[in-house]
């Protein structure tokens, strides 16, 4: 199976970061992560990671990162400084695929991006199938259809979706029902 996230953030103790997801402090909020990940995701399992792994600590975010399930991509985000880019190519089951990623699934067209990128065309009469859906991160909303007044854009963030990741099968389900798509 194919899952998507962003905004991770291990290792950042800000209180606007874990106290905003529910948690008391940055280490119960790493746990929650790593827990909420693994219960998902299978180790034969694909995960698209779209910016934004960890901050500050980056050796205990690297501790955070090695524990969690499935073969992961990584795309990079506005924190995803060069230090952090090295070491992250020495990371296990993970491979950089850049700033951005072009994706295709069964017969859907993804644009990956950390960031809110429109790629809409007006082809709304068109089927979903054939339009460019763009999933991204970054804004930390709760709301993964903040941007879809702009074009087709979906947000994984963590914050918006209950600190797990999302199925690509249920990113396609939300997206046709919130646009009153029938199967």
């Amino acid at each position: 199976m194919v899952f998507f996230t962003s905004d991770l953030h291990f290792g950042h103790d800000r209180e606007f970061i874990y106290k905003s997801r529910g948690f008391d402090s940055v280490e119960e909020m790493n746990e929650s992560l790593i827990f909420n990940w693994n219960e998902l995701i299978d180790p034969e399992d694909e995960i698209y990671v779209l910016g934004d792994l960890m901050m500050n600590d980056i050796s205990k975010g690297a501790e955070c990162w090695k524990r969690l399930k499935g073969k992961k991509y990584v795309i990079l985000g506005n924190h995803d400084s060069n230090v952090r880019i090295r070491l992250y190519r020495e990371l296990p089951n993970t491979e950089i695929s850049g700033y951005a990623l072009p994706y295709k699934y069964m017969n859907y067209n993804f644009f990956l991006s950390h960031y809110p990128t429109i790629t809409f065309n007006y082809d709304t009469d068109e089927p979903l199938s054939v339009q460019v859906i763009d999933l991204c991160g970054h804004t930390h909303t709760r709301d993964r259809f903040s941007d879809m007044d702009k074009g087709l854009i979906y947000h994984v963030e963590v914050d918006a979706h209950d600190n797990r990741p999302v199925s690509i099968d249920s990113i396609i389900n939300d997206i046709r029902h919130y646009r009153g798509i029938e199967k």
